[in-house]
């Protein structure tokens, strides 16, 4: 295994795994992301897999096109989604999309969500 793509791997399984312990999501709907620009990767959370039985190996690796590089397993559906936010916000270093109760009950709500950062939205 390639260096660069383990300590990635770590990093967001770690991630992943600290999203069911903090209560972020649902079942295995969510997931973590993160990106090394020089090695032109994304570690991304497999496609159905539950957290407790997440580990470093079973996090997948693809380039910035998509295409799987490492992993026996798919990477998530929400993959091209993760790609373009890296593609548009040069300054990301991960993405994170959860479930959490409180964004989904804001969200059924029609809850505005402002910034109070000047970032966009």
């Amino acid at each position: 295994m390639n260096k660069v793509y383990e300590q990635l791997k770590k990093a967001v399984c770690l991630a992943n795994v600290e999203l069911e312990l903090k209560k972020l999501v649902i079942c295995n709907w969510g997931n973590v992301s993160g990106i090394d620009r020089k090695a032109g990767v994304v570690a991304i959370k497999p496609s159905g897999v539950a957290y407790k039985d997440l580990t470093p190996d079973k996090i997948v690796v693809v380039s910035l096109d998509g295409k799987k590089i490492e992993g026996e397993l798919n990477p998530s559906s929400d993959t091209l989604t993760h790609l373009e936010l890296y593609r548009n916000f040069r300054d990301i270093g991960g993405v994170c999309h959860t479930h959490s109760c409180y964004a989904t009950m804001w969200a059924q709500a029609c809850c505005e969500v402002t910034s109070r950062a000047n970032a966009p939205l």
